[in-house]
């Protein structure tokens, strides 16, 4: 099963030198066992962009659709066998990246 593992922050790039490393060292982990099927940082919500063309409205505004203190500044996909090892997997990146980790398993 595949899964999102976003990474919750309130800045973008933020990560220390140590941090930086404890997550060098958990994508290798993952990677070496299959498990790490794409991984990135995001650029902060203020340099999103939205687009809504329902009905054909061709409306674009700048900035995120919602404002919140806190958001995904980064995120892993994996793939997981259980749900258990995805929640194992998921403590192991928070730890690495100092940073609070939503769990969301793909439809």
């Amino acid at each position: 099963m595949r899964y999102l593992f976003a990474v919750i922050d309130t800045q973008t790039n933020s990560g220390t030198h140590e941090e930086t490393v404890a997550i060098d060292e958990f994508n290798d982990k993952i990677g070496a066992s299959g498990q790490r099927l794409m991984a990135a940082g995001l650029v902060a919500p203020r340099d999103a962009k939205v687009f809504d063309n329902r009905d054909d409205a061709a409306l674009t505004s700048d900035g995120p659709i919602n404002q919140t203190h806190e958001y995904m500044s980064g995120f892993w996909i994996i793939d997981a066998a259980t749900d258990a090892l995805a929640h194992e997997l998921a403590a192991e990146a928070s730890k690495a990246c100092n940073r609070r980790i939503e769990v969301r398993r793909f439809l």
